[in-house]
């Protein structure tokens, strides 16, 4: 994964824009920001967040306003808008989880990380946020970690503290 500041200027790698090219070919002349999301997601696995640059360029890319860029990115929670963790911890925070202990969890998480949602730990190995619903309802409080949304259920102080130390190591 690279890295890229808030403010550095960006240039796409060939391989990236090579995909890119074949997404936006999937759709008819005219509607290349249909491949917007997919296009946004790429982006994301390639840099871990999607940053101004990152979206100026996008919009460049595509023949569109940066606008219609950023009102896409900012409206699906699915995209960072800044510099995350290696490990995301998505704690699901939804009616059913926080029922049987969500909140509890995600107390504990950032007292065992020492960040507060959203940050990054120093070693900028984690962060963590709470989610909308992971549709395991049945098996929470639940976690999932990206970018292979690997989920962890039915957690506890102790589950979280052998996933940090797993994950750690």
């Amino acid at each position: 994964m690279l890295s890229v500041t808030h403010t550095e200027e960006i240039e796409f790698s060939p391989a990236l824009l090579a995909q890119f090219s074949e997404i936006v070919s999937r759709y008819p002349e005219g509607k290349q920001k249909s491949a917007l999301l997919p296009i946004l997601h790429l982006v994301q696995a390639e840099y871990g967040w999607v940053s101004v640059p990152a979206m100026d360029k996008v919009a460049q890319f595509l023949s569109i306003e940066p606008i219609e860029v950023y009102e896409v990115a900012t409206f699906y929670t699915m995209f960072f808008l800044k510099p995350q963790g290696k490990y995301v911890l998505e704690v699901c925070r939804t009616g059913p989880c926080c029922l049987v202990g969500a909140e509890k969890i995600m107390k504990y998480i950032e007292q065992k990380l020492g960040v507060k949602e959203g940050e990054v730990t120093a070693d900028g190995q984690f962060s963590w946020r709470g989610v909308e619903c992971l549709a395991a309802c049945g098996f929470g409080p639940v976690l999932q970690i990206g970018p292979e949304y690997t989920f962890y259920e039915n957690l506890t102080e102790e589950k979280i503290d052998k996933l940090i130390a797993d994950l750690k190591g």
